[in-house]
């Protein structure tokens, strides 16, 4: 899992609201994307100097701004032209935060996780969604560029649902459910990365085959960390008396919640399946060494009477019996084999072999 640790070392001794990024700087240009639309109209603006966005906030349509990639300066600009506390922005800033909401009275701050898978589905990288909820207006602002809301922007241009006809409470709902609508997608390639290390613990227990559940176990804690209080984020949306989430959007900030139950549960199965595969890792590696001490303890069983019948008739002293006896070397290798023989049909039938 990318982006999982971020330091703050650099901001510390400094007071609050000091606005320094913690994260990845973007690597290309800040893409910011605007939408002004009603039921009737909508009008798109790609990179729009902040004027432009200051007239269409005065509208009386919805005025969605979406910012990928964070700089200091662009956060700092687009914050003072919607009045945005300095905590806010230094939040926005600071992309190692725990998913939250609070409320301003004019708007409404949501800090939530966004997962992506990459490599396949076996590096889902995180990143941090930062969205603020006006009256008329929704700021929304991802670490880096990315393609998951480009449906969403596509679906207000087509005049598609009822996305059209519903207030920023709605958009700020539906940018949340294509948030979690990605957890599922990682959970499913997390699933069959899952079974695929299950069979290979059972098939071929390897040292790399650990190391693997250990970072899939790891990767399981952090979503977890992520998933876990974004519940108490959408149950307060859904309970919250505040006037800029309507009634009727509450009921989709409920299917929201339920979303996030069963993600939580599949969360919870997945980790318990790696706890378990861990403990199946240490008994198979115990079993594997069981066998291999079992067949030397039979080994050993076998050699220790014939050891102690070629030392018998390995002394040197003149007057032994069978010294100078004709078949005193094919008695002495008859008795060896018959001992030998003896124990292994004695283990067979303890079913020790």
């Amino acid at each position: 899992m990318k982006n999982r640790m971020k330091k703050r070392s650099k901001k510390s001794g400094l007071p609050p609201g000091s606005l320094i990024l913690i994260g990845e700087p973007p690597s290309g240009h800040v893409r910011v994307t605007a939408l002004d639309y009603d039921e009737t109209t909508c009008i798109e603006k790609r990179n729009p100097d902040f004027d432009t966005c200051l007239q269409m906030r005065a509208t009386e349509a919805v005025t969605w701004i979406h910012v990928e990639g964070l700089q200091v300066e662009v956060v700092k600009r687009i914050s003072e032209a919607f009045d945005l506390h300095p905590l806010v922005q230094e939040d926005i800033l600071n992309t190692d935060q725990r998913p939250k909401m609070e409320d301003f009275g004019g708007y409404l701050f949501i800090v939530l996780k966004m997962f992506r898978p990459e490599g396949g589905g076996t590096e889902p990288s995180s990143e941090q969604v930062s969205i603020l909820v006006g009256p008329r207006s929704v700021l929304s602002f991802c670490e880096r560029e990315t393609t998951a809301f480009d449906a969403l922007r596509e679906r207000i241009k087509a005049g598609a649902g009822r996305i059209r006809k519903l207030g920023p409470d709605y958009l700020a709902y539906s940018i949340m459910d294509t948030v979690v609508d990605g957890y599922f997608v990682v959970l499913e390639a997390t699933g069959e990365a899952v079974e695929t290390l299950e069979e290979k613990l059972v098939l071929d227990p390897q040292i790399d085959v650990l190391r693997a559940v250990y970072k899939q176990k790891h990767d399981l804690i952090f979503l977890r960390r992520s998933v876990w209080p974004l519940r108490e984020v959408v149950s307060a949306l859904a309970r919250t008396e505040s006037h800029l989430v309507q009634e009727p959007t509450k009921v989709y900030f409920r299917d929201i919640y339920d979303h996030t139950i069963q993600v939580i549960d599949i969360v919870e199965t997945f980790r318990d399946m790696t706890s378990g595969m861990l403990d199946m890792y240490l008994s198979s590696v115990s079993n594997r060494m069981n066998e291999i001490m079992k067949v030397l303890t039979i080994m050993s069983s076998l050699f220790i009477p014939l050891t102690f019948i070629v030392g018998l008739y390995g002394m040197n002293f003149q007057f032994m019996p069978e010294l100078k006896w004709r078949f005193g070397y094919p008695f002495a290798l008859g008795i060896m084999a018959l001992t030998a023989g003896g124990l292994l049909l004695f283990f067979r039938r303890k079913k020790w072999i």
